[in-house]
């Protein structure tokens, strides 16, 4: 090929090079100030908007101090209620009325739990092994008292004939349910850390027989053996159960 012909096919690509590299117009540049001025304004109105704060706080927020919080809640309402109950009370008696009537109302409180009693039996009470105690290959969950430990004592004192029972001076009722958050367990929305204390008032000897039977109590006992979790059952003369004071969450009812 000649040196003419070389030239003529180069000189097109070399024109198209430089038409790429050309800079851009008066017209572009504006544009991409414009684009700029936008993209600033827009960050600038949603910054002043959100006031320096986390527009995602709520993906933050710690449970442990909405439970914490709403617990708070719960107690301010449980008192009310035992107020409004005293209140309830104290105008039925005035009422006076049939006394068989008023000797059912007595024993229905008493069966549900929402009368005080007392009486003798036992208190059992359980608590996580020592902060010190860590042995080697064994979890941290082995080492504290779980909802399934308190769950499996309360269980065998009511096989064992329990008339009545509490849970951290809580009064137990049908409804009552025991959960665990974090490290502390949740009663009727309030957490409570170790120790745990329940008193359950019936015959003593028929409580204690049901501890000894339970394979789920004798499960926990072997950690206590094993790892130094607490486990101490006492007999007691007289226990001083207090009425239940929360909402049952239950509307109705039938007699069976």
């Amino acid at each position: 090929m000649s040196f003419w012909s070389t030239l003529r096919e180069r000189v097109p690509r070399v024109r198209a090079r430089m038409a790429q590299q050309r800079p851009r117009s008066a017209r572009g540049r504006v544009t991409t100030v414009l684009v700029c001025v936008v993209a600033g304004l827009m960050m600038t109105i949603a910054a002043i908007a959100a006031r320096g704060t986390d527009l995602r706080s709520d993906r933050t927020a710690d449970m442990r101090d909405l439970i914490i919080s709403q617990s708070h809640r719960n107690e301010e309402l449980r008192r009310e209620v035992a107020s409004l109950q005293g209140e309830v009370e104290s105008l039925t008696a005035q009422q006076g009325g049939d006394t068989e009537f008023q000797s059912a109302m007595i024993f229905a409180e008493s069966t549900a739990g929402m009368a005080a009693v007392s009486g003798p039996g036992l208190r059992v009470t359980l608590t996580d092994a020592p902060p010190d105690v860590k042995p080697a290959g064994v979890d941290d969950d082995s080492l504290v008292v779980h909802q399934q430990d308190i769950q499996a004592v309360v269980n065998a004192l009511w096989a064992g004939g329990a008339e009545a029972m509490s849970i951290q001076g809580q009064r137990v009722i049908s409804t009552t349910g025991i959960k665990c958050v974090g490290n502390t367990v949740v009663l009727h929305g309030i957490p409570y850390a170790p120790p745990y204390e329940i008193e359950a008032i019936g015959d003593r000897a028929a409580l204690e027989a049901a501890l000894e039977a339970s394979s789920a109590v004798t499960i926990y006992r072997q950690y206590v053996d094993a790892y130094g979790l607490g486990y101490e059952v006492e007999v007691e003369g007289t226990l001083e159960l207090p009425s239940f004071s929360g909402s049952t969450g239950v509307r109705y009812a039938r007699q069976g």
